[in-house]
């Protein structure tokens, strides 16, 4: 039996980790690659059901004998069910508008966004979206930079993201560069859903902030990607006098400094006025020659949207306003939203058919 031996040269071992490395990367441009030939045959196969006219031509049956004769050519193989079939046409229905706005070739649909998140995502999207393409886009496109899992994929579209995001009244158009002013507007949201905070009953600005702060994980992704934390209560020397600003953070794509004050009343033009103090502070106090202008935002119980606007047409200072949501508020159940038993058996027969 040959003994092993230990090579102990630096560039060997070095030699031994680049490959382990490269293969590694190998693994991983391969399991996309796998991913995005999944995507392709099921858009592809959904668009043959719509162009052929599949179930007009052989009756609405056809779907579940092409499961069945697609298992038989291609025994072991995942993703020949009936459901999965009829995710495959969803598919193609509610991305093709998309593809024919961009005029995107099918030889060139797998550089599309469209084509780099897993099926299960899709499913996801499409379950809950329905045929809204744009919205759909959207999950797509966030799924794809901030590394979503299915979970929080669902989590937040569920926290209505996509009617949410980007929508803060603000006067960013009119206070910051075209450029910066858009990607200001998009990392805003309108509510902010702060119902992880455990916050009920009465409660007081110091009480909120601190249950914001003791779920600061959960805060920052509320907040968005890009946010990092600076400080709670920072202390800003004004003059002769001690200010303190609510909660500062640092907003990395934009490269400025963002100052949050919450308020549990409802707004009042006052805190405008407040809140642009303490902007201008930090771009005298703290702001760095390379950092672009700091950014204030506003989080209130309430506004009236036409006294905030007025109270930003009035401010030389880039500055959001929005609410924020304790809990979702869902509607009474009314008579007919609690299924049938005949509903119940009826829905448990489809999913049997649909295996």
């Amino acid at each position: 039996m040959r003994k092993s031996i230990v090579i102990t040269d630096k560039d060997y071992r070095d030699w031994v980790k680049d490959l382990t490395l490269r293969y590694r990367q190998s693994q991983l441009r391969a399991a996309v690659k796998v991913n995005t030939e999944k995507l392709l045959f099921n858009y592809l196969l959904g668009r043959d059901i719509v162009e052929m006219h599949v179930e007009e031509r052989w009756g609405e049956s056809v779907i579940m004998q092409l499961s069945q004769d697609l298992k038989t050519e291609m025994p072991g193989i995942e993703g020949l069910s009936k459901s999965n079939i009829y995710y495959c046409k969803k598919f193609y229905l509610l991305y093709r508008q998309h593809f024919e706005i961009f005029q995107q070739p099918v030889g060139k649909l797998e550089t599309s966004a469209v084509f780099r998140i897993p099926w299960r995502h899709h499913c996801l999207i499409m379950d809950k979206v329905k045929n809204d393409t744009d919205k759909a886009m959207f999950f797509v496109n966030k799924s794809l930079e901030n590394g979503w899992s299915s979970t929080m994929l669902l989590n937040w579209i569920d926290t209505e993201l996509y009617e949410r995001e980007g929508k803060a009244l603000t006067n960013f158009t009119s206070t910051l560069p075209a450029p910066d002013s858009d990607l200001a507007q998009e990392v805003t949201k309108d509510p902010y859903n702060f119902a992880f905070a455990g916050v009920r009953g009465k409660y007081n600005e110091s009480l909120l902030k601190q249950a914001l702060l003791g779920n600061i994980t959960d805060f920052l992704i509320e907040l968005g990607t890009g946010f990092a934390y600076v400080g709670r209560e920072y202390r800003l020397q004004i003059g002769e006098t001690e200010n303190f600003i609510d909660l500062l953070f640092y907003h990395l794509q934009l490269r400025c400094y963002v100052v949050v004050e919450v308020k549990t009343d409802k707004f009042s033009p006052r805190d405008i006025g407040q809140l642009g103090t303490y902007v201008v502070a930090c771009n005298h106090l703290i702001k760095r020659p390379d950092d672009n202008p700091t950014i204030g935002l506003l989080i209130c119980k309430s506004k009236d949207n036409t006294i905030a606007q007025y109270a930003l047409e009035g401010s030389t200072q880039p500055i959001g306003i929005s609410e924020y949501e304790l809990e979702r508020l869902y509607p009474k159940k009314v008579e007919g939203t609690i299924p049938t038993i005949e509903e119940i058996e009826k829905g448990l027969q489809n999913k049997i058919d649909n295996q």
